[in-house]
């Protein structure tokens, strides 16, 4: 049984995710694949993402990997990362797309009339680097992290959940959004741990670590 996998479905930062669970995890078996058994097989799973929605849809139906990773989230601990949280949601306003609908709700853009600091100052999209993540219950991801950790961002959309119960954390640009859920095995945040230094190495060791309970 392979330990950890990283999805590859042709899109996204596979090999810093894959390069930073391997930093913190070296004793670890931790394959980057798009092999439907080799995922089913795998004690945990990721699913990253970068890039536009439509684009990760196509790819992952292209290379038939929708239903193993329906499955994945399923039955054993998942961590989705960016595109691998909007990803599980039903809807995307970006390209106007179904997501896998896991979770319930959709991907919103930023809306540029709401842009703005306190002070005026137009902000920009995407939202791109450090910013405060507000933890907002109890999860064993979150075990060493202080509550108001930066974590770093690249995104234009965000997740509005329709259940507030799976919010995880939030983080305010310029308004609060979502940055992270949970349910049951499922854990996904919009920020990028592999990015963010010893705050997200904590995470992916947490990740590492979790036997999928909340």
């Amino acid at each position: 049984m392979t330990d950890i996998v990283v999805i590859d479905y042709g899109m996204g930062n596979l090999r810093s995710v894959a390069k930073a669970l391997e930093h913190v995890a070296p004793d670890r078996n931790i394959i980057v694949t798009s092999d439907p058994q080799v995922i089913a097989s795998a004690e945990r799973v990721v699913f990253p993402g970068q890039g536009a929605m439509p684009d990760c849809v196509r790819e992952l139906d292209a290379r038939g990997l929708r239903q193993p990773v329906l499955d994945a989230a399923a039955s054993k601990p998942f961590l989705g990362i960016c595109i691998g949280l909007q990803l599980l949601f039903e809807h995307s306003e970006e390209g106007n797309v179904a997501g896998l609908g896991l979770l319930p709700g959709r991907v919103r853009r930023f809306p540029a009339e709401r842009m703005h600091d306190v002070v005026g100052n137009k902000l920009k999209v995407p939202h791109m680097g450090w910013n405060e993540v507000r933890q907002t219950r109890s999860h064993p991801l979150w075990a060493g992290i202080t509550p108001g950790a930066r974590f770093y961002f690249v995104h234009s959309y965000y997740v509005e959940a329709d259940d507030r119960a799976l919010e995880a954390a939030y983080t305010e640009y310029p308004f609060c959004f979502t940055s992270a859920v949970g349910r049951a095995n499922i854990f996904a945040v919009q920020f990028h741990p592999e990015k963010s230094q010893q705050a997200g190495l904590s995470l992916l060791l947490n990740f590492v670590n979790w036997d999928g309970r909340p």
